[in-house]
């Protein structure tokens, strides 16, 4: 049924309206016309679940060792002590005379040796080196020194040594010794404990 200015009546008003007009006694010859036919429910289309958004897959992440501890040079009492002979020195070693490559071994043995001992604190004798002179045989003849002698290299090399990565766990710190102990040619080194055992 159509209301004026030709609006269709919605569901819910025409239902309403089948309603009024059954109370109505109709005119005669006037029957009220059929309900119409159910619909059919409308089939309502199921909506699409979304996937699972799958997590995306671990990425393999190296891990890196940590990094080593920074070296500390020895406390300024501690180095007092030494001088005075109030602390002792527990081991010590001297590089002269060796070629750079048997001194690093040795230096790293003895190192880690005197850990394993519980040492707290060596002394690593490098000498001082020094410059370079022609040495004379006589008045005459002279015998020009080696440019490339190793003469003060250890000492040089010995601090670069003792920085290097693999000797973290063994080095804690090291400070140049006082004269009594060899001055600008020698070093104090200060061992770390070894874990759950002895070392300094």
């Amino acid at each position: 049924m159509k209301r004026r200015h030709g609006r269709s009546l919605s569901s819910e008003e025409a239902a309403l309206w089948r309603f009024v007009t059954r109370s109505v006694k109709p005119l005669p010859g006037h029957d009220p016309p059929p309900d119409p036919a159910p619909r059919a429910p409308a089939m309502v289309a199921e909506e699409k679940k979304p996937a699972p958004e799958r997590a995306p897959a671990p990425r393999h992440v190296e891990k890196r060792p940590p990094a080593p501890p920074p070296l500390v040079p020895l406390e300024r009492r501690q180095l007092r002590d030494l001088r005075r002979g109030v602390k002792q020195i527990d081991a010590r070693i001297d590089l002269h005379g060796m070629r750079q490559a048997e001194a690093h071994h040795v230096l790293n043995a003895f190192l880690r040796r005197a850990q394993s001992q519980g040492a707290r604190v060596v002394l690593v004798v490098t000498g001082k080196g020094g410059t370079l002179k022609d040495e004379a045989i006589n008045e005459d003849v002279f015998i020009r020194a080696d440019p490339f002698s190793e003469r003060g290299v250890l000492r040089r090399l010995t601090p670069h040594w003792l920085d290097l990565p693999e000797m973290r766990p063994v080095v804690a710190g090291y400070s140049r010794a006082s004269r009594e102990h060899g001055g600008d040619g020698a070093l104090y080194v200060r061992l770390r404990r070894l874990a759950g055992g002895r070392g300094g």
